[in-house]
């Protein structure tokens, strides 16, 4: 089932032995069923504001779903339900002030304001409120990077754990654990930044030094299982910085109901969802101009079979992210064109993956796929075979049209629960996946090439194609003659190297979206980006 009735009764806690109050996993909580279209044709039950459907919660008023968050002696929430509520409330209200709303509901109607009026209730209600806190640090760290979160946090604890060493100690190892994420984050910040600073150190060097462009992929890996392996270290590190509350927040500028509640201005606040799109993009850019480099026909034919097998072993690995990006990369017009060198080409494999990959009936060879390397997973015996990297692009498709597709609210005014059920469904697959640790060795010399290699503008791309196989028609040869006059020959120079530059993913999707129906994205990265 979908969604429990809410009103789960833990085992009381007597004393301060008694253990904190245990939660299932998140994985494997959301049920198969989904939103019920039928819902209204049907009586409605409420409880204090909550209204349910079969047993599901369906609707709430906002203050009454904020109380619904809140433990009392007798209720824990159940964790499908904080994880959803979590995930969606900042749809409607800031961190902030959520858990500003919380501490005092902990404090006042809890009577924790005075711990010494009543610690027997204290001692049965503390280790609940402190389990709640857990689950939301761990869950969304990020949201106690504003310090107005982390001050109530901190206020609250305190409260609690006043003159008891066991909520004491609780406390301190919750704080520790969420300032080790946020320093762990901080950092994986400064290695993005240093990083794009490397990418323009590079590009600086390659204008003095023009001859230096003639290193290629090959010359770093030969070994296409190898070359793999290092993209899923990229993947993996990527997706785990990714908190799941981005998902909401990349599209909160779009929502008008609740405009002035979620106009978030910190720009970080999907920065992490982002970096991974652009890692994408630049990927797809890295295939194209390593198969353009070469000027030998062999050369490129033999980068575009190397390429292939890249591609063909992030499919067996689950990798499904950097399959895409590099048939992404291949499918690029600059590189199709290049019939002489794929004449040279053995095809039959990449004929294989183009139709995993294909996106008719909404990408169903791939979703097919997909749930397989989900499945297997599930049921794995190695940590290789855990691995699931989804297409990425699609999988923000996907949530991007269910935020579009049901309203936030209801005409009574109520949050519109069956929505963020669903919702939190999909985002909580992505937690799973993004948890694995990447069980191949780390080869730094590849990853540094991956990450910091310059690559060629579009400009740039048509430029050293055609120098390679000359224009096939007019409009070809007019651009070719454009291009020259421009930027003469393209080998020759290197300031036509550049690194990607992107729109925000918002504008991104909604350019995507506009393209015609909720069906398909193309491969071409560049309507993606």
């Amino acid at each position: 089932m979908l969604a429990k009735r809410m009103y789960t009764n833990y085992i009381l806690l007597g004393s301060q032995q008694d253990k904190m109050p245990q939660t299932p996993p998140l994985t494997g909580m959301f049920g198969s069923s989904g939103y019920n279209k039928n819902f209204f044709q049907t009586e409605e039950e409420e409880y204090g504001g909550l209204y349910y459907h079969d047993s599901n919660l369906a609707s709430g008023s906002l203050e009454a779903l904020i109380q619904h968050l809140v433990p009392t002696v007798a209720y824990y929430p159940d964790r499908t339900y904080i994880f959803t509520f979590l995930l969606s409330s900042r749809l409607f209200i800031h961190p902030y002030e959520l858990m500003s709303k919380v501490c005092h509901l902990c404090m006042d109607h809890q009577r924790l304001s005075d711990p010494q009026a009543d610690k027997v209730r204290v001692r049965k209600i503390a280790p609940k409120i402190l389990q709640l806190l857990t689950e939301w640090t761990e869950t969304f760290p990020y949201d106690f990077r504003d310090e107005r979160v982390m001050r109530s946090l901190k206020e609250l604890t305190h409260r609690l754990s006043t003159g008891d060493e066991l909520y004491r100690k609780t406390a301190q190892q919750m704080t520790q654990a969420l300032i080790r994420k946020l320093t762990a984050l901080g950092q994986y910040e400064e290695a993005l930044a240093k990083i794009s600073s490397t990418v323009t150190d590079r590009l600086t060097v390659l204008k003095n030094k023009p001859q230096s462009i003639q290193r290629d992929v090959l010359t770093v890996c030969s070994d296409p299982f190898t070359l793999a392996q290092q993209l899923t270290h990229i993947e993996l590190e990527r997706l785990s910085y990714i908190g799941p509350e981005e998902f909401v927040q990349a599209f909160l500028q779009k929502d008008h109901l609740d405009n002035e509640k979620t106009c978030f201005s910190n720009h970080k606040k999907a920065s992490n969802l982002e970096a991974y799109v652009e890692w994408f993009n630049r990927l797809s850019y890295l295939v194209a101009s390593e198969i353009c480099i070469p000027a030998k026909k062999k050369h490129r034919a033999r980068v575009i079979e190397f390429f292939i097998d890249v591609a063909r072993e992030c499919f067996n690995i689950g990798n499904f992210n950097s399959l895409m990006a590099i048939i992404s990369g291949m499918n690029m017009s600059p590189v199709s064109r290049l019939k002489k060198t794929w004449g040279k080409v053995k095809t039959a494999k990449f004929d294989i993956l183009e139709h995993q990959m294909d996106p008719s009936s909404n990408f169903y060879n791939y979703r097919t796929a997909l749930r397989g390397a989900t499945q297997r997973s599930i049921t794995a015996h190695s940590s290789r075979e855990k691995i699931v990297i989804p297409f990425f692009s699609l999988f923000i498709k996907d949530i991007y049209f269910l935020n579009e597709g049901c309203a936030n609210r209801l005409p009574n005014g109520h949050v519109n629960f069956e929505k963020f059920w669903e919702l939190a469904k999909q985002v909580s697959e992505f937690m799973t996946w993004k948890k694995v640790e990447c069980p191949f060795e780390r080869d730094r010399k590849i990853l540094q090439y991956l990450l910091t290699a310059p690559v060629f503008t579009d400009d740039a791309l048509y430029l050293a194609s055609y120098e390679s196989e000359g224009p096939e028609n007019n409009m070809e040869k007019d651009r070719w003659k454009s291009l020259r006059c421009v930027g003469g020959r393209v080998r020759a120079h290197a300031s036509l190297f550049v690194r990607v530059c992107h729109h925000s993913l918002v504008t991104a999707i909604q350019q995507l979206v506009t393209d015609n129906s909720c069906v398909i994205i193309r491969t071409d990265v560049r309507q993606l980006i």
